[in-house]
């Protein structure tokens, strides 16, 4: 029945029950009969058509107890008991119709957000053109607060962009020449172009909307129980009426009982909680493809996950500088950096965004020439430079010691080493790894608490790789060197014990994301295939979502649970009191609308976040700020990493040197670091916390902190390049080499800390 039906429905009720009291109040209760019967009758003739629509399907719901007890109504001649019926029937289901629209508001702003028209570059003219008409390559216009209508690049120097509607960030992010751009994302800063990387349907945003159309329009086995427990109730009903009628002889009894039965909670409350659900995932960023995931998710016990890309941050990221003696991190990478921006190589695209990263200017290349897999070389402001694998740049020559060094740290940590030479000399490597995400250890513990069980990760990656990522966090089991069949088979394993949680990001994920109870892919490509497969798509790309996910399908569970049970115990009640002659029907039936409505507005709390733990929430704006100090504090600690290697094999003069400038960078950088931390940090970041305890042992590693620095201090106090012995540059190195590890471990631990303020 549409929505302009059902408005016209209860209209006729409404007017025929206003005009049978009318009538009735002046006397006339035949004429009032007929007007409530007018009223009356179209809603009988509209609800038996339904029924026998759903009877042709296979289905009968719980309306044909309404169906019953208006008829009867009239039958007895009870006119306004039957227009009652019908006014709350009919006002039913507008009610549901609007508690939906309501819940599926988040859902529905997504889709009216698609834009329409996209400004295309033409020389130097620019005509509007359909979106369909995007083609791949080409120069659009994005205007100062306009949506972008189509994946691409930014082709301008840099933009601003607002990507709550996708992520929920409310802050707006700068993004540079060459970085990517999702469509239904909006221009928050001046008018900028955009290089086009797919067409308008194949587009983050085009793949959004199918799925929030599939969303809206998927039932969830769930409601499908429900209304079987809906059919069961209909016999119920009638024996519990003709058992009033016959005991009290008293037709109107069982009238009664039919009009405190009608309709039934069941009927409202599934469908309004799970829209409402899958509604307050969307503004987390989390876009479930209706009711089914949403239930299937509320019964996760284990959760696999992909490693590269899912747990990891994905493809190359510098994770050291090594350097020979007597050389600069710093430059190594500079140099290396402007050579590397000659190739497409993913590798040289990390080493370039490092260096811009900390600030580094970069010089064009000249006479590049690229030896395809093995690296690259080229002139550089007058300096032959070389950047590339071991064997292409030491070329057999016997390795220094520094050079052993990295090999065997890149080994430790399943790192990819760029060697770089400048005019024939070996200065340093560039050690490139995959690394952890920063929310990865504060998600999987999130898990724990949503009742998951059991946490795998499952990777084609091998088995060395997989351990170094796997040993810094609490994994049940690591399943290693897998295929795309392989993974397969894994899930299905695990699907044999409990219900099973895939997430993942790639295309090679995209059969195991398929094959689970739930698969869950990262990030908002709408067109690739691992989101085409999946179940829930995180359209942010932040790991913490997953547990979020899990939380809101196990509330909005047992919120439609709560209303089914609470709704079919009052309706239960009502029965009583109608059967016991406590109830008329007209009350009967103004008893069970206030049911309906109550069940409706409970399984409307499943759009709301549900209880916190009162306290505030951290700010993602001072959160990045807290992390981007953590940022500029690494290159600190990268320095101070490669002055402690340096010391082995230093000379007394330079050994001086180089641990004057750790003890300048320890007092300077790190100790003032932590005094700001202990003196304005802490105290503003225990507002979100829910004690200071956690904060008062990050106190302690101040203190240690400190101390070390003051031993380093002790150390330089009798530095003399005359007398200093190797006993001596060995107590500063090991200082040095401790204040560097305790400051790295001290970090992420505050960072645990900012990912639970943000999550309170």
């Amino acid at each position: 029945m549409g929505r302009n039906a059902r408005l016209a429905l209860i209209a006729i009720a409404l007017v025929g029950l206003g005009g049978g009291l009318i009538a009735w109040l002046w006397a006339s209760p035949s004429l009032a009969f007929r007007l409530w019967a007018a009223g009356t009758l179209p809603v009988v003739a509209g609800l038996g058509i339904s029924m026998f629509r759903d009877l042709l399907a296979g289905r009968m719901g719980v309306d044909a107890v309404a169906f019953v007890s208006m008829s009867a109504a009239l039958a007895l001649g009870e006119g306004l008991a039957a227009s009652v019926v019908a006014v709350m029937y009919a006002g039913g289901n507008v009610l549901e119709e609007f508690a939906v629209a309501r819940a599926e508001r988040d859902l529905k702003s997504l889709v009216d957000r698609t834009p329409r028209i996209a400004h295309r570059r033409s020389g130097d003219d620019v005509e509007d053109v359909p979106i369909d008409q995007v083609e791949i390559g080409d120069l659009l216009i994005v205007r100062g607060g306009e949506v972008i209508p189509v994946d691409g690049v930014i082709a301008t120097s840099s933009a601003v962009i607002d990507e709550s509607a996708l992520t929920g960030e409310p802050v707006p992010v700068h993004r540079r020449q060459g970085e990517a751009a999702r469509s239904g994302t909006i221009n928050a800063g001046e008018m900028f172009e955009l290089a086009t990387t797919a067409t308008a349907g194949q587009s983050t945003y085009a793949g959004i909307v199918r799925m929030v159309n599939a969303a809206q329009t998927a039932k969830a086995p769930f409601i499908r129980l429900a209304d079987r427990f809906a059919i069961l109730l209909l016999p119920l009903t009638l024996v519990v009426a003709g058992g009033a009628w016959l005991l009290s002889g008293d037709p109107l009894r069982g009238l009664a009982v039919l009009v405190a039965a009608t309709p039934c909670p069941l009927i409202l409350a599934a469908p309004v909680a799970f829209i409402s659900g899958v509604a307050q995932a969307a503004r987390r960023g989390i876009l479930i493809k209706g009711g089914a995931p949403l239930e299937a998710l509320a019964r996760t016990r284990t959760v696999i996950f992909d490693k590269t890309g899912t747990l990891t941050v994905g493809g190359a990221r510098l994770v050291a500088v090594e350097t020979a003696v007597g050389q600069g991190a710093d430059e190594i990478l500079r140099l290396a950096a402007s050579l590397e921006q000659a190739s497409h190589h993913v590798v040289a695209k990390a080493v370039v965004e490092a260096a811009l990263a900390r600030g580094l200017h970069l010089d064009l290349p000249s006479q590049v020439r690229e030896t395809m897999g093995s690296g690259l070389e080229g002139w550089i402001a007058g300096k032959h430079v070389m950047a590339g694998s071991y064997q292409l740049v030491v070329s057999g020559r016997t390795p220094e010691d520094w050079a052993v060094r990295a090999l065997r740290r890149a080994a430790w940590r399943s790192a990819l080493s760029v060697f770089v030479a400048v005019d024939g000399k070996i200065v340093g490597a560039l050690l490139l790894g995959d690394e952890l995400r920063r929310e990865t250890p504060h998600a999987i513990q999130a898990l724990r608490s949503t009742g998951v069980t059991r946490i795998v990760m499952l990777t084609g990656d091998r088995a060395d790789a997989a351990e170094t990522i796997a040993a810094a966090l609490d994994l049940d089991a690591v399943l290693a060197d897998r295929e795309p069949a392989d993974k397969v088979d894994a899930v299905a394993v695990e699907q044999r014990m409990h219900p099973t949680v895939m997430v993942g990001d790639g295309i090679n994920d995209a059969p195991a994301l398929a094959t689970a109870d739930v698969g869950i892919a990262m990030g908002a490509r709408g067109a690739s295939a691992s989101s085409e497969a999946a179940d829930v798509i995180l359209l942010v790309d932040r790991l913490d979502r997953v547990s979020d996910a899990i939380v809101i399908a196990s509330r909005t569970r047992r919120i439609a649970w709560q209303s089914i049970v609470a709704g079919l115990g009052m309706s239960a009640l009502a029965m009583g009191a109608a059967a016991f002659g406590w109830l008329t029907p007209v009350a009967g039936a103004l008893t069970q609308e206030a049911i309906d409505i109550a069940v409706i507005l409970n399984a409307l709390r499943a759009l709301t976040p549900g209880r916190s733990s009162g306290r505030r929430r951290l700010p993602a704006s001072a959160a990045r700020t807290l992390y981007e100090d953590h940022e500029r504090l690494a290159t600190t600690l990268d320095r101070l990493r490669s002055i402690a290697d340096a010391l082995d094999d230093a000379q007394p003069a330079d050994a001086v040197t180089l641990i004057m400038e750790a003890s300048g960078l320890v007092n300077d950088r790190i100790v003032a670091h932590e005094i700001d931390d202990e003196s304005t940090v802490y105290p503003r970041l225990s507002k979100y916390l829910p004690d200071a305890h956690g904060l008062n042992a990050m106190s302690r590693a101040h203190r240690e902190i400190v101390h070390q620095a003051r031993l380093l201090a002790r150390v330089v106090q009798d530095l003399d390049a005359a007398n200093v012995d190797r006993h001596l540059i060995r107590d500063a190195q090991r200082v040095i080499e401790s204040i560097e590890a305790l400051a790295r471990i001290h970090n992420a631990q505050e960072e645990d800390i900012y990912e639970h303020a943000m999550a309170a």
